[in-house]
């Protein structure tokens, strides 16, 4: 059978297999109804995973090579063949197959289902497939099997959401076969066989869903992941290289970040790791606004560009590796540094929890974040100064340059250290970024470099060294410190107009007023109101935009766009609210149209009684 027919062979079952397996289990009842921990709202049939494992099945059925002599001993020497790679592949999914469908049916628990997962990695160790990131063939064995038994539990946790799991398993899987099949091609096949098993599978399963795969799909793929990047890591030249260890992170980043969050929140927070929740990746990006279907796309971004950065560090060199690694790693940590802030459980759980003696280490890495961003800006540092060596060397002068990398950049880290420090870039709140904390990252960056360049002067007589690297590093430096303290400025403000709620409402005003207006009702959600735009008496504005608001008209069209957009009221500022006869007419509107109005107001006043008003108020 020409190769490429073996994916097509496995698309084509998953999308004949699928709906009869769903027909089957809506006959017999096999149905997963809506629970508190369960994203999903009405009931949907299981086991689609049936479907699944055998589209997958079938065709490794044909690349496998059954020799039931040579399975009962190890055979380390055999794995470059590929053939019996296949076999084990395809043995150890039917076992964690049948393993899925007692748990989906019986409800296991949760140390038996791990044991049986222990028992399918051991297996694999057993015929002398290993990661080979360490010398030591011991600790990379058992690093082995506690990579396959976490990535196939990791797998098993992101089967939260129509769609996330197979689209995440089906990226994943496409990217290891294109990068096994140089070396590799038989479990290239069967990765883009499990690749396509899963694409046909999410026409049934994308949201709406009408089937889910249950632990007997989940299982399958995540096993198969975890064993094909140990195949993928025993083609590498040598042991414990960049390419070994980073391309599996690489290319399972999603599930691996996703299990790491859930996992540590939930065990700072004073929940059993182990207990279900909406507390994942997909759930939190519902919380900050986006659509289920949005979420899971967006996931699916995120994985496919994680995994190209696997491609390109399986094809460049370890100097270069590390400006891909670095980002990744760094907006993976900030994501996680976000998403960790949003309240997930109920109110009454969390005001219990934090009467917890740890708690208070979760309300640091979340809220206060200044022992982060320390450590942070050790890794911004190091890689900017890497990086312009990168930028400014060519790849043999990097080589013969990076001796004095090495040496010096202990003394560049503690130089920046000193001026962040000194000049104050650790006592700004992030959240409220101003144009003082700009200039303050600037000055700190700057005397940092300039300190830099006098240490490696008094230190090295500036031999060997170059000018331009310091001048690189300056602006890398700075653009670092801004982009990641303007990031939480940036979060923070979308989070707010994500989750906006109350009556739609129209401001009338579109100058200084109204930009105070606006920032109050976006920091205030006891007002209630939700603003769509502007309107202003001044109709060279109109099609401009405020704060990201846009102004709509001027206020002759005050009475159509209420009509038009199905406002429940207006909010004029206080600048707009002066004339004589705007506000009888204004009143007049909204008496005819049923809307109310609101004036916003701005007074200091002295505090006389101890029920004084307000100091910002919207009446």
């Amino acid at each position: 059978m020409p190769e490429l027919l073996y994916p097509v062979l496995a698309f084509a079952l998953s999308l004949a297999l699928v709906p009869l397996v769903r027909a089957i289990a809506r006959a017999r009842g096999w149905i997963a109804q809506p629970a508190a921990d369960r994203w999903h709202t009405k009931p949907t049939a299981l086991m689609g995973g049936i479907g699944i494992f055998l589209s997958l099945a079938v065709p490794l059925a044909f690349l496998a090579e059954f020799d039931p002599a040579a399975l009962l001993v190890p055979a380390l020497e055999r794995k470059s063949a590929g053939g019996p790679a296949v076999t084990v592949l395809l043995l150890c999914s039917a076992f964690l197959f049948i393993l899925g469908v007692v748990d989906d049916f019986l409800r296991l628990k949760p140390q038996t289902k791990l044991i049986g997962q222990i028992m399918a990695a051991s297996l694999v160790a057993f015929y002398g497939y290993r990661l080979t990131w360490f010398e030591s063939q011991t600790v990379d064995t058992l690093v082995t099997i506690l990579w396959i038994t976490g990535i196939t539990n990791a797998l098993n946790l992101i089967d939260n959401m129509d769609g996330l799991c197979a689209g995440v398993g089906a990226i994943a899987s496409f990217l290891l076969g294109y990068l096994l099949c140089v070396q590799s091609p038989v479990p290239a096949l069967a990765a883009w066989c499990l690749c396509a098993a899963q694409t046909g599978f999410l026409f049934y399963n994308f949201k709406p869903a009408s089937i889910f795969m249950g632990d007997c799909g989940s299982l399958v793929i995540g096993f198969s992941l975890a064993f094909l990047a140990v195949c993928y890591s025993g083609t590498v030249a040598r042991t414990g290289t960049i390419p070994h260890i980073f391309v599996p992170l690489l290319v399972l980043m999603v599930p691996l970040f996703d299990t790491t969050l859930v996992t540590l929140i939930r065990t700072l927070s004073g929940r059993k790791a182990s207990t279900g929740g909406r507390d994942h990746t997909s759930h939190r990006l519902v919380l900050i606004g986006l659509s289920e279907k949005r979420a899971v796309l967006a996931i699916y971004v995120i994985a496919a560009v994680s995994g190209l950065a696997a491609v390109f560090v399986d094809r460049a060199d370890s100097f270069t590796s590390p400006a891909v690694i670095v980002p990744v790693a760094v907006s993976m940590l900030l994501m996680g540094v976000y998403l960790a802030r949003l309240r997930v459980y109920p109110e009454k759980e969390f005001s219990v929890l934090r009467d917890r003696p740890f708690t208070p280490i979760l309300m640091d890495l979340t809220y206060k974040r200044q022992i982060l961003l320390v450590l942070l800006d050790f890794g911004l540092i190091s890689f900017g100064y890497y990086l312009s060596y990168r930028l400014r060397f060519t790849n043999y002068a990097f080589g013969v340059y990076f001796p004095n990398f090495l040496s010096s950049l202990p003394a560049v880290i503690a130089c920046k250290y000193i001026a962040f420090h000194l000049i104050g870039v650790y006592r700004g709140i992030w959240r409220f970024l101003s144009v003082d904390d700009v200039a303050t990252c600037l000055k700190a960056s700057s005397a940092g470099s300039l300190l830099a360049v006098a240490v490696v002067t008094f230190v090295y007589r500036f031999e060997d060294f170059s000018k331009g690297i310091f001048v690189i590093d300056w602006f890398l430096t700075t653009a670092f410190l801004l982009g990641t303290r303007s990031s939480f400025r940036i979060w923070a403000d979308y989070l707010r107009r994500a989750n906006l709620a109350g009556d739609k409402v129209l401001l009338y005003g579109a100058g200084r007023g109204g930009e105070i207006l606006l920032r109050e009702i976006l920091a205030n959600p006891r007002l209630m109101l939700k603003p769509v735009g502007f309107v202003d008496d001044d109709p060279l504005k109109t099609g401009k935009r405020l704060q990201g608001f846009p102004v709509l008209g001027a206020a002759e069209n005050l009475e159509t766009l209420a009509s038009e957009l199905g406002v429940a009221g207006i909010v004029i500022t206080f600048a707009a609210a002066q004339g004589p006869d705007r506000l009888p007419r204004l009143l007049a509107l909204c008496k005819a149209r049923g809307l109310f109005l609101k004036r916003f107001a701005v007074s200091v006043e002295d505090v006389e009684t101890e029920a004084a008003p307000p100091r910002i108020r919207v009446q």
